[in-house]
């Protein structure tokens, strides 16, 4: 009885370590806002990049609930290259169906988006990057933005090899 609960437990952590290889991520992080992304919050990633010939996409990974209370979402994203070159950029994407059910991955109230932010990027130095993402989200009509977003519960960074 002990060897085949032994023989359960192995394949299992087999199983786990075959099929939970991600050889595409080159670098995958998250950080927390608990439900209310504050407007005043900047999520910043720093990662050092070796590689300046290969081309790489650029994910954001949102993870929100029900709580949404939007259909899109307009994030402003800097990337600040080692020599202290900063691009900004001011993105939108499509956070529910037509319908109003959430977009995104997921099989409970919590759904994971992963967004397109650069595709086949190079990145032109070796060093270290950051990234920084902060919402700027407002009402309609409204001049000031959303001061607390509802809803979201993790912001992601990811970078995954082309091929």
């Amino acid at each position: 009885m002990i060897l085949k609960r032994n023989n359960a437990v192995l394949f299992f952590i087999i199983f786990v370590f075959f099929f939970s290889c991600d050889k595409k991520r080159v670098f995958d992080e998250y950080k927390g806002v608990n439900g209310n992304w504050e407007a005043t919050d900047t999520i910043q990633f720093v990662f050092d990049q070796k590689d300046t010939i290969n081309p790489y996409n650029l994910f954001l990974n949102i993870r929100n609930t029900n709580e949404y209370p939007f259909n899109n979402l307009f994030l402003i994203v800097s990337l600040k290259q080692p020599d202290s070159l900063v691009k900004i950029d001011t993105l939108e994407f499509a956070m529910t169906k037509p319908d109003g059910s959430l977009l995104g991955e997921g099989f409970s109230d919590i759904k994971e988006s992963k967004l397109w932010y650069q595709e086949n990027f190079k990145f032109k130095q070796a060093g270290k990057y950051t990234v920084k993402i902060q919402h700027a989200l407002r009402e309609t009509g409204s001049v000031s933005g959303i001061e607390e977003l509802k809803g979201v519960t993790d912001i992601g960074f990811r970078i995954e090899k082309t091929k």
